[in-house]
């Protein structure tokens, strides 16, 4: 067991100078480090208010976005889906909650590579979305891109991206051209908390302050990362303080309420539109499945996943909402008939779509002399 050293006589302690030799440069340099100005707060964002036509939609879409990863999940297993492929199951609520908030066509959203659902809420066609994942020619990317690495400059969705937390440099620079431009657009940055220790998010977060970035980092704190507990791999845990060396503000928000999210996403969005540079939210959420579909999740019990559906879960929580709004159990049902049938008429596209022509193999290849 390793001891505390104590000072022997080859190790002299350090000289102490006279107090009032260091008193007079102290005070110089006191006077010239300008006084650091209160910094402004973002209010503590309120629960959403939602109508009952409005939790309906956010019902609807988190249910797709569950129905569409389960299915998803069985195409794989059926080797329809190759490489890796990371389901959304149990954080519906942040992706629905954050971009029902966006202006479509005007925001930008970037992610890394679980990003499904992210499309799903940001009203991309599941068909389009299966058949990418499946490998097809109709899919968004043409069957490039498959589970990892979906875009669409159409519905400013900047990907998917397998290297984490690479995106999160990519939206900044995202956030700078929508600055730049003037377009009054801003760009949402998802990461996990495995990502939340890269060091080009430090870096990002930075740049972004400097040039008050019209930008919201948003922390998907699933608690686990690859297979590692927050607890473990954080020396702080509390991922929204992260900016807060760099001025750049944070907020914890429950990422299991979908009326929670929206709430922080107005006050979020109300911040960076008002041009005052970027803000971070921490989404505390959880995965129902692996970190992907080849991790068999060994680091959790089995007790612990089921609590959270029993006691967390995003879908059920809204539909004991709108059941106490006075939706009837019988239209819940149908909805659940309808997004069934959506689910299955994508993956019905995605098998009868034909693979890309290996001539695909050399388009889109960008190619030059500089």
């Amino acid at each position: 067991m390793a001891r505390a050293t104590r000072p022997t006589s080859r190790q002299p302690a350090a000289r102490k100078s006279p107090a009032r030799s260091n008193a007079p440069a102290a005070a110089a340099a006191a006077a010239a480090e300008p006084a650091i100005p209160n910094r402004e707060r973002p209010a503590q964002p309120e629960r959403y208010e939602a109508s009952k036509e409005e939790l309906l939609g956010f019902y609807q879409q988190m249910l797709l976005i569950r129905r569409f990863e389960e299915r998803a999940g069985q195409l794989y297993g059926l080797g329809l889906i190759g490489g890796f492929c990371h389901l959304y199951i149990g954080q519906e609520a942040v992706a629905v909650g954050l971009q029902s908030a966006l202006e479509a066509g005007k925001d930008s959203v970037i992610t890394g590579y679980r990003d499904h659902g992210h499309m799903l809420a940001y009203g991309i066609d599941p068909k389009v979305i299966m058949a990418e994942l499946t490998g097809r020619q109709a899919g968004i990317s043409k069957g490039k891109g498959g589970s990892m690495h979906m875009f669409s400059v159409e519905h400013k969705f900047y990907g998917g991206h397998g290297i984490v937390g690479a995106q999160v440099s990519l939206g900044t620079g995202l956030a700078f051209k929508h600055k730049y431009e003037g377009d009054g657009g801003v760009c949402m940055a998802y990461f996990g908390d495995g990502a939340a220790n890269q060091g080009q998010v430090y870096e990002s977060l930075n740049m972004a302050e400097l040039w008050k970035l019209p930008i919201i980092y948003v922390i998907e704190n699933n608690q686990y990362a690859m297979g590692t507990s927050v607890a473990r791999s954080s020396a702080e845990d509390q991922l929204y303080r992260r900016g807060e060396s760099f001025r750049v503000p944070g907020i914890q928000v429950d990422g299991m309420d979908v009326l929670a999210v929206r709430g922080a996403a107005e006050e979020a969005l109300a911040w960076v539109r008002a041009g005052k540079g970027p803000i971070v939210l921490e989404l505390k959420t959880y995965r129902y499945r692996g970190h992907s579909m080849s991790d068999p999740a060994k680091y959790r019990t089995r007790e612990e996943v089921q609590s959270v559906r029993d006691n967390s879960d995003p879908i059920e929580h809204a539909k004991k909402e709108l059941e106490a709004m006075g939706v009837t159990e019988d239209a819940l049902k149908e909805i659940e008939k309808e997004i069934r049938a959506r689910v299955a008429e994508a993956a019905d596209f995605a098998e009868q779509s034909p693979e890309p022509e290996g001539g695909e193999l050399y388009t889109d290849v960008l190619v030059g002399q500089y």
